[in-house]
């Protein structure tokens, strides 16, 4: 191998590993910059469970441009990783001698290797980062409606809640009835039962003494040919 050939192959590794040491460290951030998004919103959630302030979030606006300024610079680096692995696996298909051939893909596949995994964390955490903010600004739109709903005023809010309230009460109403009913069914069946096994043994009986008259009666009728 050339040494201008070899040095063009170690230049590639040398900025594969560069933009893979940059990529390791964007994701760390990344993903610590979802997590923290995720802990502001659940603390945001119990502070809005005892307070009636419906303001957003204060840093959820900078976190959300810190998160489109990094998922960019992350896609930009993947991008210049991809073109780097290009070039090399462009430079082993062009080596002549097998052995080296086979020694470059063997190094060509460990970078193509990280690259995958870093495109999937990538993927991964940008997905979450979405998820949590898209569930983030459902909760704050209810929390919003719940808040108007309880600072409004006037009678139509208050028939409404009466209105909740005896609608709750007729639902209860219906499912003791229900109940009761079930209750009373199952008393019956089990009454029914009963007086079936009754009916049942009482008819045993019955057969059990007739069949002990019967004997006494042949015995007497014999006893009366005897004499």
């Amino acid at each position: 191998m050339a040494a201008g050939t070899s040095n063009y192959w170690e230049d590639l590794r040398k900025q594969a590993r560069q933009l893979e040491n940059e990529l390791d460290l964007k994701l760390v951030s990344f993903s610590k910059l979802c997590t923290s998004y995720s802990h502001s919103s659940a603390r945001d959630g119990r502070r809005d469970r005892y307070s009636s302030d419906t303001t957003p979030l204060l840093n959820g606006s900078s976190q959300d441009r810190m998160f489109e300024t990094m998922a960019i610079e992350i896609e930009q680096l993947l991008a210049r990783l991809t073109g780097v692995n290009d070039k090399m696996a462009e430079y082993t298909n062009s080596t002549g001698v097998p052995s080296l051939n086979t020694a470059l893909m063997h190094t060509l596949q460990r970078h193509r290797d990280i690259l995958q995994d870093y495109t999937h964390e990538f993927h991964k955490t940008k997905a979450n980062f979405t998820a949590i903010r898209e569930r983030e600004n459902l909760m704050g739109s209810v929390r919003k409606d719940i808040e108007s709903y309880k600072s409004g005023s006037g009678v139509n809010n208050r028939r409404t809640e009466l209105f909740l309230k005896e609608h709750d009460h007729l639902r209860n109403s219906d499912r003791l009835i229900e109940e009761t009913i079930s209750i009373a069914m199952a008393t019956k069946e089990n009454m029914t039962s009963q007086r079936g096994m009754l009916k049942s043994i009482h008819s045993k009986m019955n057969t059990l003494a007739r069949l002990l008259i019967l004997p006494r009666n042949s015995l007497g009728n014999q006893k009366s040919l005897a004499l």
